[in-house]
Formats: C-alpha cells, structure tokens, sequence
C-alpha cells in the first residue's frame, strides 16, 4: 500500500519544478557615451521566458550577442542613450512570476537599482531609487518562500524532528547554509549548479526517508544527529542559495551588505514558513487529532515523490 502510496505521488509530483520563479537579471553599465548591457533570463521547464526590455524611444541598441549559460540565457549589447529620464519596460513581464533586478552603474561611480515586479513592469528613471543592496533582503524571501527544494527540506524537518528541538535543528542548518552562501558569493570556493541541485533533490529524499523511518520505530542517523546532519545538509543548501544570488551578481562597492541583506531575507522567510508549519500543525491537533498522523504521513510521502522526480529529473538532464 505505501510503495502504491509512494508511485501515485510519484507521477502526480511530474509537473512540479524547484525553479519556476527566478529572477531575470538587467544590469547596464556605463562604457563611455554608452552603456554595455548584460540581460539575463532563467530558462524555466525547458523553456526560455519570452521577455523584452523596452528603453526609451531615444536609445539606439547594438545587435545582441546570445549566449546559454546552463539555465540562463544571457544578451549581451551596447545601447546609446541618456538613462537620466524615461522609463524600462520589461515587456511579457506581467504574464510570469518573475521579478527583474535592473542596475544601472552609471559614468560618476553612483549606481541605481530597483526590482521590477509582474504587477508594474516598470522602471522610472526620473525618480531616486534606494541603496542597490536593500533589494536583496526581498530576494532572499522570495527565494526560501518560493524556492520549493528549500521549501520543502523546511517543512520536512519539521516533520522529523520534536517540537523543542526545531529552534535548534534550524538554527544548525542556519548557520551553515549563511557559511558556504558566503564563501561561494564571495567567489572563494564554488560548485557547478547542477551536482550542487541534484543532491539538494537528493537530501530531500533522504529527509522523507529518515521521517518514514522513524514513524515505524526505526531511529536513523537524522533523527539519533539531527542538528549534526542538519549543519552538513545546511551547507549544501547554502551552495543553492548561492546560485540564485548569482544570477543578481552583487552590487560593486556593497557585496557584503548585500549578502548579509539577501542572507537575512532567506532566514525571514524560513521561519515564517517553520511558524505557520507549527501553527497549522498545532490547529490541526487541536480540532482534529485524529487526522494529525493520516495527513502527516501523507505530507511525507509527497516531500518524498517530488524529491525522487526532481533526483531523476536533474540527473537526465546531463543527457536530454
């Protein structure tokens, strides 16, 4: 029944994605009278996102060079014109969940950034932008929040450990996922991505597997070590998050405010997701306990299906 259990799940998880929001990435930098664009776009399912940027009726652009960086695809051009007035458009925004980082390094050293979001897919250049950095705080939420691996290894600790010792096991996987996020962002020490997520998928796997485990009376090295396994898994994950701050780059002169900013978002998002997992299960306890087990086990059993797809989804991809 449980391995039927675990197939159903299995083919239903087939649509699921770690990666259907990630953020695309304009960035202009000033070379002269002109300015040398980078426009990045995450290829989400196999597909490229049909985005365009949209400058003022003024500039005059370069015919690009395109290039495939694994799950990116990357313009590059130069474009002619005053950045000081008007607006950039991200035309086909509205229609995805994608946000766009725009940073433009203009000639005097100052720099402009702002995140361009679906519901206004649009920037206006007469108007003052805060510091580059504090946009990454945001990224860092919309990262755990809507980055489902992370999501999912949350919510699956939660399951795993007791209640008094999430704090910690969390704390744990803090700590070293804020290491190796730093060490990779600062260029230091770096994994290619796709090792990096198949074993993120991987970890999850085994997370589901150890909670299975220990519901049939079966204590595993997670549960007898969870803060110590919490802490090696956590610097794996980090190595992810690291990954998605480099398809921001961080801004010159502020990378350190910047990571510690996107670091804190990450941790913001995260424990608002272990709070309200907490809560719900608490609700549920409390006005319905006997359906607590059923729908924990369940929940199992899906972290467990989606994790083993996304195992074979990422490891097919080096050959399809």
């Amino acid at each position: 029944m449980r391995r039927l259990l675990f197939l159903i799940l299995l083919l239903l998880a087939s649509p699921a994605s770690a990666h259907e929001v990630r953020p695309a990435l304009l960035s202009l930098d000033a070379d002269g009278d002109a300015y040398a664009v980078t426009w990045k776009q995450p290829i989400t399912s196999g597909r490229r996102l049909d985005l365009t940027p949209i400058f003022p009726a003024q500039c005059k652009a370069s015919q690009p060079s395109v290039t495939l960086d694994e799950d990116t695809v990357v313009e590059r051009y130069r474009l002619t014109c005053d950045l000081t007035g008007g607006f950039i458009r991200i035309d086909g925004l509205n229609r995805t969940l994608t946000d766009v980082f725009v940073r433009i390094n203009a000639a005097d050293g100052s720099v402009r950034s702002t995140l361009v979001k679906p519901s206004n897919p649009v920037m206006d250049l007469s108007v003052a932008t805060p510091p580059a950095a504090r946009a990454y705080f945001g990224e860092g939420i919309l990262h755990i929040v809507m980055g489902w691996d992370h999501l999912l290894f949350v919510l699956g600790l939660c399951l795993l450990v007791k209640r008094r010792q999430i704090l910690g096991v969390a704390t744990s996987f803090t700590l070293a996922h804020s290491l190796t996020l730093a060490v990779s962002a600062l260029g230091l020490f770096s994994l290619p991505s796709r090792p990096v997520e198949i074993l993120i998928a991987a970890s999850i796997l085994l997370l589901a597997i150890e909670i299975i485990r220990r519901r049939d009376g079966q204590v595993g090295l997670t549960a007898k070590r969870p803060y110590l396994v919490s802490f090696g898994i956590g610097l794996l994950h980090g190595l992810g998050f690291a990954g998605a701050l480099a398809d921001l780059g961080l801004p010159k002169g502020q990378e350190l405010a910047a990571l510690f900013l996107f670091n804190v978002g990450v941790e913001a998002g995260q424990f608002a997701i272990i709070a309200a997992a907490l809560l719900a299960g608490f609700i549920g306890y409390r006005f319905a306990p006997k359906l607590t087990r059923p729908t924990a086990t369940l929940a199992t059993y899906a972290i467990g299906a989606i994790a083993a797809y996304w195992v074979i989804e990422r490891i097919l991809g080096y050959w399809v």
